[in-house]
């Protein structure tokens, strides 16, 4: 009887162990298989849409092409530094009356800022082009006429697109402009790169945004705090859109709290320097 009963409790042991090994097994599995996916930067042939992986608050994301890829073209998304710097660009393809306000909160907290044009804007609005050169921001080449610059093979074509731009800048502001270039929608090719690179120009992406040039459907102020406090990191280059309302409305405030988090403003000048 004593064997039968020490046969019984090897048996239920064993029973429980197998139970304990295969719910720890079927654990791992549901970790490995919900844990966020890894994005392997290409270092080569690299072509197609700007895009970015967010794994992580308070860290740079991974980028669709490695940062020692873009340098061979003098290119740049972000800073590689764990320094608390930050670089405010925009994109401004027309004035719809927020950019003075984006300006009045640029100047009051002495942040430099890269203003990447399109011809329509040159245009329309030479008097804010020419404050932003007066407060002593940035200037940057968007094209002249904001096309999908990937699909252009010639660099005859592509070179135009940015030489108009350049020559309408000189003759509204009476200077040169700096030889910054951002590709329009973040559309790119290595060819592409090479091309920019060819004429003297660096090319700058971003490694934070967020969907902010819709006009009839903008980001509540909820929104754009969660996305650009959450997502800010050192070394970013901050791509926000001069059209945008909430932006305006919002500016102010969010380089206040950027500064409490201890970030500084920085200026392109310096990621071309390093």
């Amino acid at each position: 009887m004593t064997s039968l009963f020490r046969h019984i409790r090897q048996s239920v042991t064993l029973f429980f162990l197998a139970v304990l090994c295969f719910c720890a097994g079927s654990a791992i599995a549901r970790v490995s298989t919900t844990a966020p996916p890894q994005i392997v930067p290409v270092s080569a042939g690299n072509e197609g849409n700007w895009g970015l992986s967010f794994q992580q608050e308070g860290k740079p994301p991974v980028a669709n092409a490695s940062a020692d890829y873009l340098k061979q073209f003098h290119t740049y998304y972000a800073a590689q530094t764990a320094e608390k710097v930050l670089y405010l660009t925009f994109d401004a393809g027309y004035e719809n009356g927020n950019t003075p306000v984006i300006l009045d909160a640029l100047k009051k907290h002495q942040a430099p800022a890269a203003f990447f044009l399109v011809g329509n804007y040159l245009e329309t609005s030479p008097d804010l082009v020419k404050r932003m050169v007066e407060e002593g921001h940035t200037v940057g080449n968007h094209t002249y006429h904001h096309p999908d610059m990937s699909k252009i093979s010639t660099k005859e074509t592509f070179s135009k697109e940015l030489s108009d731009l350049e020559m309408l800048y000189t003759k509204t502001t009476g200077q040169s402009m700096t030889r910054y270039y951002r590709p329009p929608q973040g559309k790119y090719s290595e060819a592409n790169l090479k091309m920019a690179d060819e004429l003297g120009y660096q090319t700058f992406f971003w490694s934070l945004a967020y969907v902010d040039w819709y006009e009839d459907k903008q980001p509540t102020r909820e929104e754009a705090f969660q996305k650009l406090l959450g997502r800010i990191h050192p070394g970013a280059i901050v791509l926000l859109h001069s059209t945008s309302k909430t932006n305006a409305q919002i500016l102010d405030e969010l380089l206040t709290r950027w500064e409490e988090m201890g970030y500084r403003f920085g200026r392109l000048e310096e990621l071309t320097a390093a």
